[in-house]
């Protein structure tokens, strides 16, 4: 089924296409898409296509609020859905040979490659084709968004006459009067600020955001003339070529918002940024990204031996993350499509804090990881507010599904009011958090009061059961967003009373090693510890958590063995997946599973759960889920690993890594699934390699594919930074930093400097 879709050469550090098929180029713009971090945007071809185009260029922390699009409204609806907007193509460079457009959709293509060097992030596509009139040319177009320079973007742009002399036009330009694809109401999310020579000035209506571009160009010996127009400045030169003669024009682009400059000197930095490129020149620049990337790698790279199409898979998982986030600014967030399109419009779900967080805690150290807890700390208020919104008062907390500045704007009504176990992801990272760093200080300066009004919302939502003599989570959607308002979802009860029961912890923690930030807290939230403690204790000892003795399951959710139990491998793989084929009241009654929903109760928390129960739960769920959301294979891959099912495993490793490269769902063209690229993380260094805490201690239990000869990686581990290699039936740690404790096969080393075991 996937071979149709696969256009992607496999290399190692590079993503790669050869030849130019139009049916592809929408998924080769998410496929190629760049960025640093704060500001990124799709593989748009520098000059004119004419053809099927997603044109995207994103900064990261702009939104607009797209006002709420739905067929009746109802009590508690947001206003809005944020959108992060399309913001101007700053990259564009009009291309004439002999007054004729370069255009790939109207020429003649007669050899064509790009390649993405994860290395250091840049893009390089070289072409020949032949012009209606019969001239052929060599175009070659290399860019990149620069990580030391972060407004900065850089183009060089190349054109060779082949067959005869031509005369070749430049119009680099910038055009801020776009359009997102996904509006709502089709409006324009930007308005014209300014436009003057070199540099465009625009506002997102609503939000008040505003942003400037500007271009400096380079072409030697070249004067260009102005041909601006409100809202997109341009300018062009012509030159005569010989065959054979190449010539070069270097573009350089500053990109400045208002969330780091004043409005009114927004133009002079732009211009700034942009004259500084320049200055430094293109050679010098690839210099600085090349170290700067270079640095990124050195802590996060991972190394598989023997599997090239593994190999990609996971650097390209980890290219993608790290464009898309750095930690530079508490501000931005990881948005689950990062700068590869617009889908999901705002910014930050709960794939953050339940996908994301571990590879950043890991790999960037627990500085970046703590600013991921910030952004929600300081997103409390807004949670309290959208908790309030819906009935719940007291300072009980719901943080949203969507959002981009701590509002809800989500606007389907089966998530924004019923897919409320991502309150128990925000409460589960912190723990997953001091659990890795030892931080526990950070319960003292904001964790504890998040777990606390979190714990308020799960004692008011959840309802006593005279019937049952149980208290019950009623009208909830789980992580399966196969199946919507249903009463007693397991995740989702269990997660609610585990995140009240560590919130009894936290807040005991805070009063016995830091009474005055405990009484700043009793104070901020009005709390009653013993009262509120006792009522959390209560209904955790009370919970009904459905159960199937007979199979020895937990039920996902009331009344799901009532249903038709359809597998997974029975289905007709035309009619895969269901999501495009199947009628959305087809899905709800089936027992199809879009992603892990018990199992991944059991993947957080599977040290409390013996083996039998992990093997009868996985047994019998995964048979049953379709896999047709990105976050799912991950989850399932650990599980996998760690029951011995490595030939499942490996299945679901090449799912969730190459996802987006093979196009598993049929969807790559919307932009890359990158939050859920952090689970790719999580199956190698969690599956295969392993890695948990277990006592308070660095653990690891690692199993090989059969088809990798070695595996390994690099981790920030408390102070300490670990790299680890893993051969068949043999580790070796290698530690920088104090001493470290480790244990192997549930046995427990002092590790000084390095140490190598068997493992089998």
């Amino acid at each position: 089924m996937q071979g149709d879709r696969r256009h992607l050469k496999t290399d190692p550090w590079r993503i790669v296409e050869e030849g130019f098929d139009p049916r592809f180029a929408q998924a080769s713009e998410s496929l190629f898409a760049l960025g640093n971090g704060v500001m990124g945007g799709r593989a748009n071809f520098e000059e004119r296509y004419s053809g099927p185009s997603l044109q995207g260029n994103y900064i990261g922390g702009l939104y607009y609020p797209d006002k709420t699009r739905v067929g009746w409204w109802k009590n508690g609806y947001p206003e809005y859905f944020a959108k992060v907007p399309n913001a101007a193509f700053w990259l564009g460079v009009d291309v004439r040979i002999d007054g004729e457009e370069l255009d790939l959709a109207a020429v003649g293509v007669l050899d064509f490659y790009r390649e993405t060097d994860m290395r250091r992030a840049v893009l390089t596509r070289r072409m020949n084709v032949r012009m209606q009139s019969g001239v052929e040319v060599a175009v070659e177009a290399v860019r990149f968004f620069s990580l030391a320079r972060r407004e900065l973007g850089v183009v060089r742009y190349s054109v060779t006459p082949l067959n005869r002399a031509a005369e070749i036009e430049f119009s680099p330009y910038i055009d801020a009067d776009v359009r997102n694809a996904d509006a709502n109401y089709d409006e324009k999310f930007w308005e014209e600020v300014s436009t003057d020579g070199d540099a465009v000035h625009s506002r997102l209506r609503k939000s008040g955001f505003e942003a400037a571009w500007a271009q400096r160009v380079v072409l030697d010996g070249e004067v260009f003339r102005c041909d601006s127009r409100p809202g997109c400045v341009r300018h062009t030169a012509v030159v005569r070529c010989e065959a054979g003669q190449r010539v070069t024009l270097y573009k350089y682009a500053g990109i400045c918002s208002s969330l780091n400059h004043e409005p009114g000197e927004l133009v002079a930095a732009a211009r700034a940024v942009a004259a500084d490129g320049a200055a430094a020149g293109f050679d010098a620049l690839c210099r600085e990204q090349e170290a700067a990337w270079a640095a990124r790698w050195h802590s996060c790279d991972i190394g598989i031996g023997g599997d090239a199409a593994a190999q990609q898979g996971i650097r390209f998982c980890i290219f993608m993350l790290l464009q898309t986030y750095t930690g530079v600014d508490t501000r931005l967030n990881i948005g689950p499509k990062g700068f590869t399109g617009e889908k999901y419009g705002g910014v930050t779900y709960w794939d953050t804090e339940a996908y994301c967080l571990p590879f950043y805690m890991a790999t960037a150290g627990p500085k970046v990881a703590r600013e991921l807890l910030v952004y929600r700390y300081n997103q409390l208020g807004k949670a309290i507010e959208n908790a309030a919104k819906l009935g719940f008062h007291d300072g009980a907390a719901l943080y949203p599904m969507v959002t981009i500045n701590g509002e809800e704007c989500h606007n389907e009504w089966e998530i924004t009011f019923e897919e409320i176990h991502r309150n128990g992801a925000i409460a589960y990272a912190i723990f997953n958090y001091i659990r890795y760093t030892g931080d526990k200080g950070y319960l003292a300066e904001g964790g504890a009061e998040v777990l606390l009004s979190i714990a308020r919302f799960w004692a008011q939502r959840i309802t006593w059961s005279e019937a049952r003599k149980k208290y019950v989570m009623l009208g909830v959607t789980g992580p399966n967003e196969y199946e919507n308002n249903v009463n007693n979802n397991w995740y989702t009860s269990y997660i609610a009373c585990w995140s009240m029961r560590y919130a009894a912890e936290a807040v005991a923690w805070v009063r016995e090693n830091n009474p005055e930030a405990y009484a700043v807290l009793c104070a901020k939230r009005s709390f009653d510890e013993q009262t509120e403690t006792a009522r959390w204790r209560e209904i955790d000892r009370n919970i009904y958590l459905g159960e199937d003795r007979e199979l020895g399951i937990f039920l996902q959710q009331d009344g799901y063995l009532d249903k038709v139990q359809t597998l997974a491998a029975e289905l007709d793989p035309a009619e895969r997946p269901i999501n495009q084929h199947w009628s959305w009241d087809r899905i709800l009654r089936s027992s199809l599973i879009k992603q892990a929903d018990v199992l991944q109760g059991l993947y957080f928390f599977r040290d409390q759960f013996d083996a039998g129960t992990l093997r009868r739960n996985f047994d019998f769920y995964e048979a049953r889920t379709v896999h047709e959301s990105s976050l799912s294979p991950c989850v399932h891959t650990v599980l996998a690993v760690q029951l011995g099912l490595m030939d499942k495993a490996y299945e679901l490793y090449l799912r969730t890594a190459r996802l987006d490269l093979d196009d598993y769902n049929c969807e790559v063209a919307e932009g890359c699934h990158v939050t859920s690229m952090a689970g790719s993380w999580i199956s190698v260094v969690e599956g295969f390699g392993g890695m948990r805490i277990v006592d308070d201690t660095l653990t690891f239990e690692p199993r090989l594919p059969e088809a990798w000869r070695s595996l390994s990686f690099r981790v920030d581990y408390r102070g300490r930074v670990l790299a680890v290699r893993i051969t068949a039936g043999r580790i070796r740690i290698d530690v920088e930093g104090a001493p470290v404790d480790v244990a192997v096969g549930g046995r427990r080393y002092r590790v000084e400097t390095n140490i190598e075991l068997k493992t089998e």
